[in-house]
């Protein structure tokens, strides 16, 4: 595989959108097709993730469709202006439709557990992916779905969420690592943005769900609200498996 070219790009939808993709390799060790692959636009190039439909191995408990699962996370991560999850498109690619995802070049030797004992200045954005989790019913939080990009200036770095093609199922079905902020209270400008949820759901998110998922947003929402708390794991079940 090839070096990375990591250009300066100043709108990263419109680049993966628009630029042509080129497949550098196939990411080990995951459970569906995933496509390491440069987005070129306009001479410049950027890496990015690519998940084709195609590639998708069937499951029982989630129509096909994981990328559009992708998207929506992306965009419920706008909504409620936390801006944890790479900027996300769906779009025609090489193995067909499929999400195109922003690579954030991180510090690989990061994870959850590293991220959240080593820079606890990094722990209101690992409660918004917390929050973020809860809302979007995401049952495959791992340790490394949390990557850590430094701050070149020393200041707390940033925090990405990736791999939320398992959100949104109607049940709840919350698996994930981050159980350390369980009964604390949900920071009030975090609960201003989920209240609007309870109201209605954004139909950019909406067209990509069925109708019992998007009901299932706003419960899980005014859960929430009612709360004002970070739920806890008294069974100690709720961990995915690997948990990194």
């Amino acid at each position: 595989m090839t070096e990375l070219r990591v250009d300066a790009v100043e709108d990263p939808i419109q680049h993966l959108l628009r630029g042509e993709i080129e497949i550098e390799g196939q990411m080990p060790y995951s459970s569906n097709a995933t496509y390491l692959v440069h987005v070129i636009h306009e001479q410049r190039s950027h890496p990015a993730i690519y998940k084709p439909m195609q590639g998708e191995r069937p499951l029982w408990d989630f129509e096909p469709g994981l990328h559009r699962r992708e998207l929506a996370t992306y965009l419920l991560s706008e909504t409620l202006e936390i801006g944890v999850v790479p900027p996300t498109v769906i779009r025609e690619g090489p193995l067909g439709e499929g999400s195109v995802q922003w690579f954030v070049t991180a510090d690989q030797r990061e994870h959850y557990f590293t991220i959240f004992e080593s820079f606890p200045d990094t722990h209101d954005q690992l409660r918004a992916v917390a929050l973020l989790d809860i809302i979007a019913n995401n049952t495959d939080r791992k340790s490394g779905h949390c990557l850590y990009l430094p701050d070149a200036d020393d200041g707390p770095g940033a925090i990405w969420g990736i791999d939320h093609g398992l959100c949104f199922a109607p049940e709840y079905k919350l698996r994930t690592v981050i159980w350390e902020f369980g009964e604390e209270p949900i920071p009030d400008q975090l609960l201003d943005q989920v209240a609007k949820l309870c109201h209605s759901v954004p139909l950019d998110i909406a067209a990509l769900l069925s109708d019992e998922e998007v009901e299932a947003i706003q419960g899980r929402a005014a859960w929430c609200v009612k709360h004002r708390e970070f739920p806890t794991d008294p069974t100690g079940r709720r961990y995915p498996w690997p948990l990194v």
